[in-house]
């Protein structure tokens, strides 16, 4: 038994001295890192700044007292998310449902590969002849996210469809015709659903430290008990109980032009606002909470996908800022204004409006905007960032709760409780005064009803040494 440890032992250095360490311990290579800042982002260095109303506000400051907090560098959406961003992920979502039915059809009809029609949609793992191992284990114990045929384009013309099979399901995506208004062929949009998984690792810790400590106080107490151990003795927790599969309608409510404002004529940008191409630059709204979650997932997986394409690596998620996050990028660095342009005033030294708000009662164009403007209107603030107060509210991934400054941490701070249905809003929008359009301002909306005042941009984790907006003060060497 010595002998065979000796030999083992003596093969290892022998293997060691081949590897060009000369034995140290040098650690595993990898690629050089660099972050790469996002199409349409800028870059938000962290920081601290005292977050909240400042103490002449009385009403606000038992909703938002003052505190001193610091978070991480992101990158943030230079503008809210526009019409034409969201119809990307609408779109993206329509097709992979279109190609799933066709390629489920000819995959029943036993279409043949070579043929055309419903044929040339088949899915890409159809024809196993190219197949790894890998692919055709996968083909034969999976159902779901079977690779589709991109390279075809889909055909929407009525004239040009190549197949009854193929009328057949295309078909089956639009409204009846006598279910339409204005005799235009209208998709179902109620098809047009996005699926996910929730991972939910920070409410998962949290159980788990609740229940470990609920252990430990028992008579005798357990100690130190694994996962599987608490499993046994907790029925429901379960790593796969906190993830959870999502499926979420994608297409904005276009109805909350009409059904936010009773007795008004709005009809004009319900039937506009979200597909004509003059508005294509303005932000969305009538998006739910949960659908700009979706958004933030769909274009994680979009641009990851393009980096397995080039063998790079996987990048963070995209995702809604926190609370905080969104704050401090509202501040654009100037501590303690109310705006992002500073303050205290909503004009500039020429008189004009530094925002799309409601100035006056009733008067809604005197800042020359009716609704809303297209998303990089009126100046940026100190970091690049446009529309941070007015034009829309946006959605951030924080729960609304009226005591979280008093008990949420001091470094990237952040409440989100799943079953409070109450997230917060940020930054006030054109039909809103004043008051909603200060940086410190809290309001909140439930995250399942839609608005035509309500949008949201995205952030994205900046990754390696933290770049800090005291750095970039001091030294001026930020690498961008």
């Amino acid at each position: 038994m010595k002998n065979i440890i000796l030999k083992t032992a003596l093969l290892l250095i022998v293997m060691s001295c081949g590897s060009g360490d000369k034995g140290e311990l040098v650690g595993v290579k990898g690629k050089k890192y660099f972050s790469e800042k996002p199409f349409g982002m800028t870059l938000v260095p962290g920081g601290s700044y005292i977050m909240g109303k400042s103490d002449d506000d009385i009403a606000g400051i038992n909703d938002a007292p003052t505190k001193t907090v610091t978070v991480r560098s992101f990158y943030m959406d230079e503008t809210e998310i526009t019409n034409s961003e969201y119809r990307q992920f609408v779109h993206w979502v329509r097709d992979s449902i279109m190609r799933t039915k066709l390629a489920e059809e000819a995959e029943y009809s036993n279409a043949d590969l070579e043929g055309d029609g419903i044929a040339l949609y088949a899915y890409k793992d159809a024809d196993t002849s190219d197949l790894g191992v890998y692919q055709k284990w996968r083909k034969e114990n999976t159902f779901d996210n079977r690779p589709l045929n991109w390279d075809v384009d889909l055909i929407l013309d009525r004239n040009d469809y190549p197949d009854d099979i193929y009328l057949e399901v295309v078909e089956s995506m639009f409204m009846d015709e006598d279910e339409v208004f204005n005799d235009v062929r209208t998709w179902d949009v109620k098809q047009f659903k996005f699926k996910y998984k929730d991972s939910r690792v920070a409410e998962y810790l949290e159980v788990k430290e609740d229940l470990i400590n609920q252990l430990a106080n028992d008579n005798p107490p357990i100690l130190n008990p694994t996962d599987e151990e608490l499993e046994l003795l907790f029925d429901g927790f379960k790593r796969s109980n906190f993830i959870t599969d999502e499926v979420i309608e994608v297409y904005p409510d276009t109805t909350v032009w009409i059904t936010d404002f009773k007795y008004s004529y709005n009809e004009p940008m319900h039937n506009d606002y979200f597909w004509h191409d003059a508005y294509n630059d303005y932000p969305v709204v009538g998006i739910t909470w949960k659908q700009a979650k979706a958004f933030c997932e769909w274009r994680t997986m979009k641009k990851n996908a393009f980096q397995k394409t080039k063998n790079k690596d996987l990048v963070p998620e995209f995702r809604l800022p926190t609370e905080a996050e969104w704050e401090y990028a509202a501040r654009g660095g100037l501590q303690g204004a109310s705006f992002p342009w500073g303050g205290p005033y909503t004009k500039n030294d020429r008189g004009c409006f530094m925002a799309n708000f409601k100035p006056m009662r009733g008067d809604y164009a005197v800042d020359q905007a009716l609704y809303t403007v297209e998303g990089d209107a009126y100046d940026a603030n100190g970091y690049g960032l446009y529309n941070m107060s007015g034009n829309v509210a946006e959605w951030v991934d924080s729960s609304y709760e009226s005591e979280a400054y008093d008990f949420s941490s001091t470094i990237n701070p952040n409440v989100n409780k799943r079953f409070n249905k109450k997230k917060i809003t940020r930054g006030g929008s054109w039909k809103d005064v004043k008051y909603y359009l200060q940086v410190s301002t809290r309001d909140y909306e439930y995250e399942d009803i839609p608005r035509s005042f309500i949008g949201f941009r995205t952030v994205h984790d900046y990754l390696g040494a933290d770049l800090t907006a005291n750095a970039q003060t001091n030294s001026s060497r930020i690498k961008r």
